[in-house]
């Protein structure tokens, strides 16, 4: 009886764990999207999502259903469940976080700001370089998906899918990163993520690479679209 309560207890906690991250990629759902998505009934569904709203992981909104005239519960992730997931996917456990934080602050205090930025610039240039020997020298498609499979590695919950080519007919991905492992010391030196920009287009030479969403300015996710050059 109890190993049957505990795997009860583990599919609820991989079941609230999957809607967290459903509304992380996608922003918002309803429950009977969760449920579809989720294959699980939508009755399940709301008794994971009021779980959650005690545990203020999600909070809703209500959104006029024109066609059946009455409102829908429209569901988000909150501050609280995004830093959730982002512990989670964060290998580095928070006192590391924060001892780096610290230690970049002391280095600004010592040494000066610029100085600090030029030693990040350093350690991206390292990165990069590390990064590319990993990657290889297939297709595109191939250094895309091996680059995913490393920063996964790293902490960052990462995704990529190909987009409709342009009029030259150059190979197109979009790259995203749902979650940070470098977060906390981006809102104090927000110049690693012009760092991470500059890493991408080094360690694929042959694409030009643009930045297309950014946590920072408050978007929900950060985005890079690879083209062929």
């Amino acid at each position: 009886m109890r190993l049957a309560e505990n795997m009860t207890i583990t599919q609820q906690t991989s079941t609230k764990q999957d809607i967290l991250e459903y509304l992380l990629k996608q922003s918002q759902a309803t429950a009977v999207e969760l449920a579809n998505f989720l294959d699980v009934s939508p009755q399940a569904i709301r008794r994971h999502l009021k779980d959650l709203e005690t545990d203020d992981l999600v909070f809703y909104s209500v959104s006029a259903q024109p066609s059946m005239g009455r409102p829908q519960h429209v569901y988000h992730l909150s501050r609280t469940g995004r830093s959730h997931l982002q512990k989670s996917a964060n290998r580095l456990n928070d006192g590391y976080g924060e001892f780096a934080i610290s230690l970049l602050d002391t280095l600004a205090e010592t040494v000066g700001r610029d100085q600090v930025k030029s030693i990040l610039r350093k350690q991206w240039e390292r990165k990069a370089q590390e990064y590319r020997e990993r990657v290889g020298n297939g297709s595109l498609q191939e250094r895309v998906a091996a680059l995913i499979e490393l920063r996964k590695q790293e902490g960052f919950m990462a995704e990529f899918h190909a987009v409709e080519s342009d009029a030259s007919g150059a190979e197109r991905f979009i790259f995203v990163e749902h979650t940070c492992a470098i977060s906390d010391v981006a809102e104090s030196f927000p110049s690693v993520c012009g760092h991470e920009l500059e890493m991408f287009a080094a360690i694929l030479p042959d694409c030009t690479v643009e930045r297309t969403h950014w946590q920072i300015h408050g978007e929900h996710r950060c985005g890079y679209l690879v083209e062929k050059s």
